[in-house]
């Protein structure tokens, strides 16, 4: 599923029109000023129960070997997403 197939879905499912369902989807998943993509920028969890837990998990420095060579590349430490599945999504995609 993609984006318009997503918005799409949720008019069908709330009775939105295909704007209005748009600007819920965007209000949560833009990049700039998405809700979700904003509280993982100030390292903050967002925990829906049942759904799952969305974090911003630390990496620190390191240097790791380049496949099929003998050099190496540091790389520098950063924060990357996580999705972790709560246990009735698990279920259910079961």
């Amino acid at each position: 599923m993609n984006k318009a197939e997503l918005i799409d879905a949720l008019a069908q499912k709330t009775g939105l029109t295909n704007k209005a369902a748009k600007d819920v989807i965007d209000a949560l998943f833009s990049i700039e000023s998405g809700i979700l993509a904003g509280e993982l920028k100030k390292r903050e969890r967002i925990q829906i129960t049942g759904f799952g837990t969305f974090a911003a998990e630390h990496r620190p420095a390191r240097d790791w070997r380049i496949p099929g060579t003998d050099r190496t590349k540091h790389v520098e430490a950063h924060y990357y997403p996580k999705f972790k599945a709560g246990k009735s999504l698990k279920d259910y995609v079961k």
